[in-house]
């Protein structure tokens, strides 16, 4: 069976495996696991910020990146389909007395435009502050889409020009470098808070960090361990992010590859592919999915019509091949006339 249902299926490869169990450890609540340490200060410096918090999800990073940047009762403005609105289980407001407010972008992105519209810092009394602006890097239910740097860059300025902050959800952000080529410097230049992800394209099998200044970590850290988020010898998780730093960043754009063989399969223009994720529209999504597994490849539904497929670690060039070869037979037999 081949899974395309989501990069975060991905197993540890042995040298990842080797990695882990030969890490140094220590209680990370106390401050005191070396490789946690090691792993923080490597990707806080990546993104050019001053220190960064590993948790054991990226929800949980988004949760205490967001919560930061918005007191309860004010708001972070998203684009309608933002993960931070529509897979994290309302926690921000559940847990941070977040509210949202959201704009409409068919890939994901900003229309400038609108947005200066919806920012809104001080109306007085009766209106909720904007406080944040968020943005997701690739974006994953717009099909893994690249926000431009540019657009990222007049968000900031945007932003800088009303008073209110700017985060980035990065899960996959090192898809997006990998396929622009764009410094991870840059990311963070532009970026008030960063949340990035091990455990997708870079197949760690746990972990996300919060990036930020030093005192915002600091504080991040006391909410971590509020939500239970404390953890102890966790250099052994921490460990397979460094392996994955070291060995699994570039090959992403194997992945993008694969993607976009698979779109192609589907009947979908791969020029409109930028990562890892192919989102297909079909008018009986569930029954397309029943029809693909039975064919031995899994994929899964994001929608009642769409359809989304992952590519990751776990698949090779011989499994995407033969995963378009499964779904375009799909594709025929859809579209082959029916008798009588």
């Amino acid at each position: 069976m081949i899974d395309l249902r989501s990069d975060t299926l991905t197993r540890p490869t042995e040298a990842m495996r080797a990695a882990m169990a030969r890490a140094e450890v220590g209680d990370d609540v106390y401050g005191e696991d070396p490789t946690v340490r090691a792993l923080e200060e490597r990707v806080a410096g990546m993104f050019g910020h001053e220190a960064a918090l590993f948790t054991p999800t990226g929800s949980l990073a988004n949760v205490l990146a967001v919560g930061l940047l918005v007191p309860p009762g004010q708001e972070v403005l998203c684009e309608a389909s933002a993960h931070i609105a529509r897979a994290e289980l309302g926690a921000h407001g559940a847990v941070s007395g977040v509210t949202m407010r959201t704009w409409i972008h068919e890939r994901g992105g900003v229309d400038l435009d609108v947005l200066r519209r919806l920012v809104a810092p001080d109306m007085g009394p009766f209106f909720v502050r904007t406080a944040a602006i968020s943005l997701e890097n690739t974006h994953n239910f717009a099909g893994g889409t690249v926000l431009p740097l540019a657009d990222l860059k007049a968000v900031r300025a945007l932003a800088d020009e009303a008073g209110v902050a700017v985060h980035v959800d990065g899960a996959r952000l090192w898809n997006a470098h990998v396929a622009t080529g764009t410094p991870l410097e840059e990311y963070g230049a532009a970026t008030d808070s960063l949340a990035v992800c091990l455990s997708k394209g870079l197949g760690a099998p746990v972990g996300s960090l919060v990036v930020g200044s030093a005192d915002a970590m600091a504080e991040a850290r006391v909410r971590r361990k509020r939500l239970g988020g404390g953890m102890r010898q966790v250099g052994i998780l921490a460990a397979a992010g460094l392996h994955a730093l070291d060995h699994h960043v570039e090959r992403l754009a194997d992945d993008h590859a694969h993607a976009r063989l698979l779109a192609e399969a589907c009947g979908t223009d791969p020029d409109t592919v930028d990562t890892n994720i192919v989102v297909v529209e079909k008018a009986d999504a569930a029954g397309f999915v029943a029809r693909a597994k039975e064919a031995g490849v899994l994929v899964a539904t994001v929608g009642p019509t769409t359809v989304r497929l992952v590519t990751h670690l776990d698949v090779s060039r011989a499994d995407a091949e033969r995963a378009a070869s499964v779904l375009a037979g799909l594709e025929q037999a859809r579209s082959r006339p029916q008798p009588g």
